[in-house]
């Protein structure tokens, strides 16, 4: 089993920025691919962005690319998903999720995905 544990949400402003983390426990952290996702009223759960277990590969949804930064520290087994330049559009609950894979695999199907964070509410008034 791995634990994850987001934080890091809240609301802001349009063109403002959040860092979430993801805190990982359980299991050795730097087996697994790590991926954000992000499900707002009514819609799906939607892929924001993984990285690969040693961080070399990361793979980011179009509506989000050159605004949001993925990135890991295996030495804390945390994620992190920094957000920039953030749009209303964004206003969702972010998971983070844990994913047993390849040394580049940097996962987009959320049923690829094994274990599954709580959420934290990001919020972007306009």
């Amino acid at each position: 089993q791995v634990q994850l544990v987001e934080s890091g949400g809240g609301l802001v402003q349009a063109g403002g920025s959040l860092r979430l983390s993801c805190a990982a426990s359980g299991r050795t952290f730097s087996n697994y691919a790590m991926g954000w996702f992000r499900q707002a009223p009514g819609r799906e759960r939607e892929f924001v962005a993984a990285i690969s277990r040693s961080g070399s590969s990361t793979n980011y949804a179009d509506s989000v690319k050159g605004r949001f930064t993925i990135s890991r520290d295996n030495a804390k087994n945390t994620v992190y998903l920094q957000m920039n330049s953030l749009k209303p559009e964004d206003t969702a609950v972010y998971y983070c999720a844990a994913d047993y894979g390849g040394y580049y695999y940097t996962p987009s199907g959320q049923y690829e995905y094994d274990y599954w964070g709580q959420g934290t509410q990001v919020t972007v008034s306009s």
